[in-house]
């Protein structure tokens, strides 16, 4: 293989993932900038390593490098103080999508990146466990407690009709 033809396809691949990633990145950062950031490292990680990848699953492996660069992230940040209020670094004003921002930040990052992974980009059990890195009953116990954490965060009040 020359090196233009696996530029070429690392390129495609690039083109064909980079709005799932950041879709992905920033349901877990919740930061338009840090998402942007974990993709790009992402991507640079692959790079390094895709001669062996693009063989494989190349966005599984897309998906692990960025949710191990999230975890590495908030790891690194677990000393800094907790705010009560998430700042206003939103990706989008959209309302709905803002206060689904929000309440995925009152999660554990683990719980976030098991609800996000299962609901939000459609992945099995056993591949949300073989992205995170941890078994598929930790999935389903992570998964579980995220979905109840989010109900009361995300609950509508019904408005009562007008006589």
């Amino acid at each position: 293989m020359r090196s233009s033809e696996g530029d070429d396809a690392y390129v495609e691949f690039v083109d064909a993932s980079r709005s799932t990633l950041l879709a992905y990145a920033w349901l877990l950062s919740g930061d338009g900038h840090v998402a942007e950031e974990l993709v790009q490292e992402t991507f640079v990680r692959l790079y390094v390593r895709w001669r062996k990848v693009r063989a494989g699953r190349p966005l599984a492996y897309a998906r692990r490098t960025l949710s191990n660069l999230h975890t590495d992230r908030w790891r690194s940040r677990r000393r800094e103080e907790p705010r009560a209020e998430v700042p206003e670094t939103a990706y989008t004003s959209d309302p709905v999508t803002t206060d689904l921002v929000r309440a995925l930040q009152q999660l554990s990052p683990r719980e976030r990146e098991c609800v996000v992974l299962r609901h939000y980009l459609d992945l099995s059990e056993k591949e949300t466990a073989a992205t995170l890195g941890i078994s598929v009953g930790s999935v389903k116990s992570y998964t579980s407690r995220g979905l109840a954490g989010l109900r009361p965060l995300l609950a509508v009040t019904e408005e009562e009709p007008h006589a």
